[in-house]
């Protein structure tokens, strides 16, 4: 992580080359000002590309980002909030598992390739451990959901606590054309089921490439759930091609979206209720963090 600091080391290091004093705009740019810390854009567009999770192509919106966590860590060092660095070290294993099968030299090659030091991204994880704990002493232990919000919230919401609609479908997946000619003539006399039970190569091959009550939208790749949206009942696809393999799926019955009783959405209706709550006590906490600091935004 890029801090006001590292910029003054950078000018230091050039001074003997130019004597222009707004070397870390020309080298980088600086997207704001934050107290005593500046944020250079290099660190706002590394955020926009976290590990393992989706790329975020708005700016400003992780710039804002950003700036809350410098507000944070800065709320933390006021408050002598330390984090005990076996805690990070936990955390780094963690991500190290989870991102990079456990193999810690992928982690090392992947920040090299975003020209991130190693030390930096420790304390990037740091922050991140910082910023969770203070959001949780400031926030979070205080958000609670009443029944009558609650109440409230399931009837002026009910399509967002429907049942979805499911399906239960059965699938054959091949490599090769060979196996695919097998699998068309086979289909002329034996069952799907006995049919994926000889040629499929699918996770549910055994049970006869049988997937009950599925959301196919969160279950299959784009192609195969397009397809079984489009069949009815009873009807089977033809030959899928997706990524070097055969897909043949049949849409064995559906059970469409269907309202759900407040008892039983009652774990998402306090969700709902709770996020909206933390939302708004956590803009209070930063808008008061925001008055105590100078920040400008470049």
């Amino acid at each position: 992580m890029k801090t006001n600091m590292k910029a003054i080391a950078l000018c230091a290091a050039l001074a003997a080359l130019s004597a222009a004093p707004a070397c870390a705009e020309e080298l980088d740019g600086i997207a704001a000002q934050v107290g005593d810390t500046t944020i250079l854009r290099s660190e706002v567009t590394r955020r926009m590309r976290p590990f393992g999770l989706p790329v975020d192509t708005d700016f400003n919106k992780v710039l804002n980002q950003v700036i809350d966590e410098k507000l944070i860590v800065k709320a933390a060092a006021n408050a002598k909030m330390t984090m005990q660095e076996w805690v990070v070290d936990n955390r780094i294993r963690e991500v190290v598992e989870k991102s990079f099968g456990g193999d810690r030299n992928k982690l090392i090659e992947a920040l090299a390739a975003e020209k991130l030091p190693f030390s930096e991204f420790r304390q990037r994880i740091k922050n991140d451990l910082i910023v969770t704990a203070m959001r949780w002493n400031a926030v979070d232990k205080y958000v609670t959901a009443s029944p009558s919000e609650m109440l409230a919230e399931y009837k002026a919401h009910p399509e967002r606590y429907m049942r979805p609609a499911t399906a239960d479908v059965s699938i054959i997946l091949v490599k090769t054309d060979v196996e695919r000619a097998a699998v068309d003539e086979a289909l002329k006399t034996e069952a799907f089921g006995d049919v994926a039970r000889k040629y499929s190569s699918e996770a549910h091959a055994r049970d006869g490439g049988v997937w009950k009550d599925v959301r196919p939208g969160e279950t299959f790749l784009k192609e195969v759930s397009d397809e079984i949206e489009r069949l009815k009942p009873g009807e089977t696809s033809a030959w899928i091609e997706l990524g070097g393999w055969s897909f043949l799926v049949r849409k064995d019955g559906e059970t469409p979206a269907a309202p759900r009783t407040f008892a039983e959405a009652y774990e998402d209706v306090e969700e709902t209720c709770k996020t909206a709550k933390a939302s708004e006590l956590y803009r209070r906490w930063i808008d008061l963090l925001k008055a105590d600091t100078y920040i400008k935004v470049y």
